[in-house]
């Protein structure tokens, strides 16, 4: 496939994670009395689409490995269509948790099965410039999600969910059409002592540690943000849900127009380079939290602006370092991935569990959480200090782990 078409297709499939976050995000507040509970149920409806969506990672990544990337996609986004019906169809808040689950297990195939896919076809600089316009597109669904979500909770919030099922339906579709990239699938790979023996070599391997960790920092603060934002704003700071939505909005922008400077900075310097520039941002957009939310009552901007700048940050690096965690594995491109995204939504699902469960008030989650996600980022980066990028194939690595377990 050009790469064009490979970053499309890539795109629609990534889309469905931060689609099925922020579409929903607006609702939050709305759906406390709705279901009778709490925010902090609420918010572990977040959560738990957070662990569903971690856990799935894992066995998503060995089987597109083992089987292909197209039947993976094909079954995993069918749960994500029964999730959405489960959602839109709920009676009470324990069924909306298990359709969330279900929507963060059949999302998972679409981040781990589209970056495989991009490495089954191109390596090196030409696959972190894919990367990165996959990136740019992908940045239209939080850009319009939220103000979707705002428009549609004005019909109800089943129509949100709504939403969901029609887009699902799309994607399972597309993955029933499109070609299969992995040439050479290997069914051993989906064999326990096979799988540990992979996720051992990838954590073992110090440049795929350094991506793996510092996403899961800077990209798991982005995640947790959803479960935080929508309670500052709208409660705190007196926003309406379109408002929420359309100030939402505005911050994806920034993410798009981070990923258009970024990828125009890719034409003349290396991805590893702009990774430095990514940290700093969002160290800076750390200390803006942990700063400005401590000086007076908060408002839009002392919300606003560091979490876009936060996410202004992320798009410088995350072309570069996922090309590091990726480019050594092409025989486990799958498992990788995978592991990759494990980690980034670990640490959003950690960091959002902390916030609903241990926390509580979404003013204090963002001006502590936030601002040590970014310091942990920045000591990290610097201090893990990863060797180049090495394209061999470990399989020696990999080898002397099989013969030890």
């Amino acid at each position: 496939m050009s790469p064009t078409r490979t970053a499309v297709i890539c795109a629609l499939f990534v889309a469905i994670g931060p689609m099925s976050l922020a579409l929903y995000t607006p609702a939050l507040p709305a759906l406390v009395p709705v279901f009778g509970t709490t925010a902090s149920v609420m918010k572990l409806t977040v959560t738990i689409y957070f662990l569903g969506f971690a856990v799935a990672l894992l066995v998503a990544g060995p089987f597109s490995d083992a089987f292909g990337r197209r039947p993976v996609l094909l079954v995993f986004f069918t749960v994500y269509l029964a999730g959405s019906l489960v959602a839109a169809l709920s009676p009470s808040v324990e069924w909306l948790l298990l359709g969330r689950v279900l929507q963060g297990i059949g999302a998972a195939a679409g981040v781990t099965a589209a970056r495989a896919l991009v490495r089954d076809l191109y390596t090196g600089e030409e696959a972190a410039r894919i990367m990165n316009l996959v990136g740019l597109m992908v940045g239209i669904a939080p850009a319009a999600s939220p103000t979707l979500g705002g428009i549609l909770l004005h019909f109800g919030w089943h129509a949100i969910f709504g939403a969901m099922v029609a887009y699902g339906l799309m994607v399972v579709v597309l993955a029933y059409f499109m070609p299969e990239t992995h040439t050479h699938p290997d069914r051993t790979h989906v064999l326990p002592r096979n799988m540990v023996a992979h996720y051992l070599a990838l954590i073992s391997d110090r440049g795929f540690l350094h991506s793996g960790l510092l996403t899961s920092m800077i990209q798991g603060g982005l995640y947790t943000m959803p479960a935080l934002m929508p309670f500052a704003l709208i409660e705190r700071v007196g926003l309406t849900p379109l408002q929420y939505g359309f100030a939402m909005a505005g911050g994806a922008g920034c993410f798009m127009l981070g990923a258009f400077i970024t990828g125009r900075l890719l034409r003349r310097f290396d991805a590893l380079k702009l990774i430095h520039v990514g940290v700093v941002l969002v160290f800076i957009a750390g200390l803006a939290f942990a700063i400005g939310l401590r000086l007076g009552p908060p408002t839009f901007w002392t919300v606003w602006a560091p979490s876009a700048l936060w996410t202004f940050g992320l798009t410088f690096v995350m072309p570069g370092s996922t090309m590091r965690a990726l480019s050594g594995f092409p025989g486990i491109a799958g498992s990788a991935s995978a592991l990759l995204g494990f980690l980034q939504f670990g640490g959003g699902l950690l960091a959002s569990a902390i916030a609903a469960l241990v926390i509580g008030d979404a003013m204090t989650g963002l001006m502590t959480l936030l601002p040590i996600m970014a310091l942990l980022a920045a000591i990290i980066h610097w201090a893990l200090n990863p060797p180049p990028v090495d394209p061999r194939i470990p399989q020696n690595r990999i080898d002397d782990i099989k013969s030890r377990i």
